[in-house]
């Protein structure tokens, strides 16, 4: 499955991007969360770039267009799923009691 590489692949450069080079201290979590989310946009504003050049002409392979969709629509997905697991997380914390 797709869906299970692009989620190791995650992983693992989270993994290895979870201690900074100069001072092995470790991340914060939001930074971690903002890049993920930046290369979310990064994918779909591809995927839109590749539409508008085939639109226009500029790209004649149409395989390149629909590989970019793909790669946007999988990283979308896989965004979503890791926040609807987040919030399952959070509200099955929240149903603790102390």
């Amino acid at each position: 499955m797709r869906i299970n590489e692009n989620v190791q692949t995650m992983l693992t450069s989270a993994s290895k991007s979870a201690l900074t080079p100069e001072n092995d201290s470790p991340v914060n979590f939001s930074n971690l969360l903002k890049e993920a989310v930046y290369k979310v946009n990064e994918t779909q504003v591809q995927s839109q770039q590749a539409t508008m050049k085939l639109a226009t002409g500029e790209i004649e392979d149409i395989s390149q267009v629909t590989i970019a969709a793909e790669k946007a629509a999988i990283n979308l997905q896989l965004a979503i799923q890791v926040r609807n697991k987040a919030l399952d997380a959070y509200q099955e914390i929240m149903r603790m009691q102390m």
